[in-house]
């Protein structure tokens, strides 16, 4: 009997590889609990999946959906992207006195001889032996 639904789901789902992988994971599905969509009549698990594809009562693109959505691992959150000024928005926030982030932050700046006269008074490790 199995091999009858085997034929009548390629009309549905047209590579064998995919539909071996769809009936599966509808198998572990109902194994797991899921309600089935078609009459049982004594059949084990992967024969009433194979039957639910046949008959059309299960969508293959759901159930591809729902196999890609059990083996992921992570799922990506679309976190809204933050606002940056364009370069016009800037230039005008500036015109009327708005401060900015990067002028409310202010850092101790350096300069090039500071640097180096730093550089310069620092004192060279101690060499041992050991290495």
């Amino acid at each position: 009997m199995a091999r009858v639904t085997v034929e009548d789901c390629i009309d549905k789902v047209d590579n064998r590889f995919d539909l071996v992988l769809l009936a599966a994971h509808r198998a572990r599905q109902i194994s797991q609990g899921e309600s089935i969509t078609v009459d049982r009549d004594n059949d084990k698990n992967p024969v009433v999946a194979l039957r639910e594809i046949a008959d059309e009562t299960l969508s293959p693109g759901d159930l591809k959906e729902a196999l890609i959505h059990s083996l992921q691992k992570h799922v990506e959150v679309d976190e809204p992207e933050a606002d940056l000024p364009t370069i016009g928005q800037a230039e005008v926030e500036t015109e009327i006195g708005i401060e900015t982030e990067e002028e409310a932050i202010s850092f101790d700046r350096m300069s090039e001889e500071e640097l180096l006269a730093g550089i310069e008074g620092l004192v060279p490790p101690e060499k041992n032996d050991d290495f």
